[in-house]
């Protein structure tokens, strides 16, 4: 009588063999102690490198692969938005800034962060770690632990960053109009506030004027020193017809002073109006300049400090000794010559300093801090610190510029960043403030564009343009420093462009340089 011939062997579960005779990573029974070590920290890592893997080969498959279709989604979104980035920067960052999907965004990160966290303790199990000697355990316990702080707590962090540029940017970019460039140029009023505790009411302390062109985001900048006088309004303005004989009253009529008459006259201004001292210093620039001005953005010089803490402070090579207080209190400290890093009350302190120096060195200083500024704000700096650079944000910047318009204008910047700013001061001895011809400024604005205009990126370089006001042509240039003089204690030494007369800060070297 032949042999019974053997049964069949049982088929195999799914998940527990890989291949034919070959035992897989879900069976545990036949395995030694090493083979079962290896076996559960893989799993956790299967979990960091393929969410949902885990549970594909040793437990739940359906799980396993509602969790590995929602990371292959997360990744194809991702490089379909890079790709987007790669082909048209301001779409794709246009995408990204608007409320809804940010709100979207924020939520997903919130949801996978949950589900993360699910998975990697579901790989724990797995891993039956009653199964392992305590110290395996107590070790892959402490991995799954942190790799789930690393991820889940990462998207919860990222998620938390995406809220708080949500609410910034909605609390930020306020306009309802996009307006269109002109003549091929965008032109943006750059105003820095100062509210501090010794001035009546609010006065623009910087005044700079940056024409972008729209296409190149080659950018020139126009500073007007806040004490300009004589000042006449196109005619069809608003100033126009509040002032038609134009602000003309010597000393008691400067150019920041406006933005204090036109708050306390607010109720003469049309309706609707949001807000007064803006409109009348941009009708003002706008009739110095001769340039359109589309948006504006101010900045308030006391909220500044916040925003330099948020960032970690600013690296500015001092040229000159520069006096903390003065004036109507005492100097109690100084910020002393040579490389300094300069926490917000420090960098705030060298932007408004008065005591011995001119309207004109604080012009430069204050265009110094915020290109040292604009030089440091690199992403790894926004993406560590972007919480607090968002909560700094609150009440520090103003504008008109709509969130529709971010995409277009974050593009922009980054054109404009990687190329040199040409620049001019109307200030000594271009122009006397108080005494000038209008000619020479507008003149002096269409050449400079002209220059830039003409010049490529790379061999852009901060200039004065020649003003064609009389047979010589006038250039804004700083004097030659002379040899630094050693400071010594309780002076401050005198910058050359006060030796000079008050000479023009258009190389801003010779006053101060933001580190690179």
């Amino acid at each position: 009588m032949s042999p019974r011939p053997a049964a069949p062997p049982a088929p195999a579960e799914p998940g527990v063999y890989l291949s034919s005779g070959t035992r897989g990573i879900g069976d545990t029974d036949s395995m030694g102690p090493r083979q079962r070590r290896r076996r559960a920290f893989t799993l956790v890592v299967m979990t960091l490198l393929v969410p949902g893997s885990a549970q594909l080969v040793a437990g739940h498959r359906r799980l396993g692969r509602v969790a590995i279709r929602l990371w292959l989604t997360a990744i194809a979104l991702t490089v379909a938005l890079g790709l987007v980035f790669l082909v048209s920067r301001s779409t794709a960052i246009g995408v990204m800034g608007r409320g809804w999907v940010l709100a979207g965004l924020q939520w997903l990160l919130f949801g996978f962060a949950l589900f993360w966290a699910v998975l990697f303790v579901d790989a724990w199990r797995l891993g039956r770690p009653a199964d392992l000697f305590v110290k395996t355990r107590r070790w892959l316990t402490v991995m799954t632990a942190g790799l789930l702080v690393v991820t889940s707590g990462g998207l919860v962090y990222a998620g938390n960053s995406v809220g708080a540029g949500r609410d910034a940017l909605g609390a930020l970019f306020t306009g309802t109009t996009a307006a269109d460039a002109v003549d091929g140029r965008y032109n943006i009023l750059l105003l820095g506030a100062d509210t501090g505790k010794d001035r009546v009411g609010t006065r623009p302390d910087s005044i700079q004027l940056v024409s972008v062109d729209a296409k190149t985001g080659r950018a020139v900048t126009f500073g007007f020193s806040r004490d300009t006088e004589n000042i006449n309004f196109r005619p069809g303005s608003t100033m126009a017809r509040l002032m038609p004989q134009g602000w003309n009253c010597g000393d008691q009529c400067l150019l920041n002073g406006l933005y204090t008459w036109a708050q306390d006259h607010a109720s003469q201004f049309p309706a609707g109006t949001r807000n007064p001292g803006v409109l009348a210093t941009r009708e003002a620039v706008e009739a110095l300049s001769g340039l359109p001005i589309q948006y504006y953005v101010m900045v308030d010089l006391k909220g500044f400090r916040k925003m330099v803490d948020a960032v970690g402070g600013l690296d500015v090579n001092v040229k000159y000794r520069t006096p903390i207080g003065g004036g109507t209190s005492p100097i109690v400290g100084w910020i002393e010559p040579g490389e300094q890093h300069l926490d917000g009350y420090h960098a705030l302190w060298y932007a408004r300093s008065r005591q011995g120096s001119t309207n004109y060195e604080r012009m430069a200083r204050q265009r110094c801090v915020i290109t040292a500024m604009a030089n440091q704000l690199d992403p790894q700096t926004v993406l560590l610190r972007f919480q607090d650079i968002a909560a700094a944000s609150s009440g520090l910047i103003e504008t008109d510029l709509p969130q529709s318009e971010l995409g277009r204008f974050a593009d922009l910047a980054l054109k404009t960043r990687s190329q040199k700013i040409s620049g001019v001061n109307f200030v000594p001895p271009l122009i006397k403030p108080w005494d000038y011809d209008p000619g020479v400024i507008t003149r002096t604005v269409e050449s400079t564009i002209a220059k830039s205009e003409k010049s490529s990126a790379k061999s852009s370089k901060s200039t004065v343009a020649k003003t064609p006001a009389t047979s010589k042509s006038t250039t804004a240039k700083a004097a030659k420093p002379k040899a630094k003089p050693t400071p010594q204690p309780g002076t401050a030494v005198q910058d050359p462009a006060k030796a000079a007369g008050n000479a023009a800060e258009s190389d801003l070297s010779s006053v101060c340089s933001a580190a690179t």
